[in-house]
């Protein structure tokens, strides 16, 4: 442990990376992945978790840290004793002999970020360093972006395609207009989307000429590009000819949303899901993110699937998980739903299609021709979770504060 002190500085600086091991073989391994990363070799210690509750008591925690639990009677209790002396942030990795699906969940449960069972593979070290550091770069670069924007990013993604995405974020951004809040609704689908066209709008050339000449996008542009449902609300949407935009690059979309950011104080991103696997800057930007699902096995699945994406890019984001058509015909309940995906979900908008039609007619939105209906109430009760005092808010939140349930 004297070692330990002396390697690691305790001047309040933290280290990238620390690893408390119970056997030399995996201390060898992790010293030689680590190298491989520029990490350093001087960090990997004996000794397990036990070690290091008593070493980092009295130093600044490493950003990423791993634990072997091997020599652990009670594990989830050491935890409890590691989240004590550990940094709210800190991205944490344990090991274990354990091989048991109910352990390994109630470990991700209080927001370890991966379990390795032992005997461990240089492959498996190699691979779970590298998405730690990843996902502290994201995580860094995300407090970076919400720091300088002071806006709030909001991605609204449907996990399976026709699930009222695009008119749940219309309504969500025409409610935090009625709240004198600048806001800007950006819908990504340049072919099919209809965020201008739920407001009765047309969209204009905006959406085309920002993805295509990001050099060009600065507030000026804006102005002009941007399409006004409300005095507080400028959409930013396209109806373009089928194949004649291509596919945008990420500088692109990132440079569109920064500005944004800039010039509004919310932003309604409404994003196909197949941006997700090409365009992860969507997600690190975020201050939020809206899943949107029916209670379907095919949902459940994709729930899962993008639930694990956002946790890997998007950490320090907000996740409101909502259930639309709830009181349709469902394949599952909404409990065997939850125990599904590991999950509660936050909001039931109920199945009324008669008020939407109606709205839909008008050119508006289902929260302004019916805003004492039940789909407006659950709708407002998402925007107040959304719209927390950040005092309240959970944007923040490492495997500490969730272990710790605060």
């Amino acid at each position: 442990m004297s070692k330990a002190k002396t390697t690691v500085d305790v001047t309040g600086e933290r280290e990238a990376f620390a690893a408390y091991v119970c056997d030399d073989q995996t201390k060898l391994i992790i010293e030689e992945c680590a190298e491989a990363e520029s990490l350093s070799p001087d960090l990997v210690f004996k000794g397990g978790i036990a070690s290091s509750v008593r070493a980092l008591g009295a130093m600044p925690c490493p950003h990423i840290l791993f634990i072997d639990l091997s020599e652990t009677t009670s594990p989830l209790e050491d935890m409890q004793a590691l989240a004590d002396v550990c940094e709210p942030d800190t991205i944490v990795v344990a090991l274990g002999a354990i091989n048991d699906v109910s352990f390994y969940r109630d470990l991700l449960t209080v927001g370890v970020q991966e379990y390795l069972v032992k005997p461990v593979s240089k492959d498996m070290i190699s691979e779970a360093i590298s998405q730690s550091l990843e996902m502290m770069n994201q995580v860094e670069e995300a407090d970076v972006e919400v720091r300088e924007v002071h806006s709030r990013h909001i991605l609204c993604v449907g996990v399976r395609g026709g699930l009222g995405t695009s008119q749940l974020a219309a309504n969500l951004a025409w409610m935090s207009a009625s709240q004198k809040i600048d806001t800007s609704l950006l819908d990504l689908d340049p072919f099919f989307g209809i965020g201008a066209m739920t407001f009765d709008l047309e969209p204009g050339r905006g959406l085309p000429d920002a993805l295509e000449n990001p050099a060009r996008v600065d507030g000026l542009f804006l102005e002009r590009a941007v399409v006004k449902a409300h005095p507080n609300l400028a959409i930013m949407a396209a109806e373009a000819p089928i194949g004649m935009i291509p596919d945008p690059t990420s500088e692109a979309v990132e440079k569109l949303v920064n500005t944004l950011g800039e010039n509004y104080g919310c932003v309604i991103v409404d994003v196909p899901r197949t941006f997700l696997a090409t365009h992860t800057d969507l997600l690190t930007a975020s201050t939020d993110i809206v899943l949107v699902t029916d209670l379907s096995l095919a949902s459940a699945r994709d729930c899962i699937r993008l639930l694990s994406q956002i946790k890997s890019f998007a950490p320090a984001a907000d996740v409101h998980i909502v259930a639309n058509r709830v009181g349709a015909v469902n394949e599952v309940t909404q409990r065997d739903f939850e125990n599904s995906i590991e999950s509660n979900l936050d909001v039931l908008l109920p199945e009324d299609r008669k008020a939407m039609i109606a709205a839909t007619q008008k050119g508006k939105v289902l929260v302004e021709t019916a805003p004492s209906s039940k789909f407006a109430q659950a709708v407002k009760t998402l925007f107040s979770l959304i719209h927390e005092e950040e005092a309240d808010s959970e944007q923040n939140k490492g495997w500490l504060q969730k272990f710790l349930g605060k």
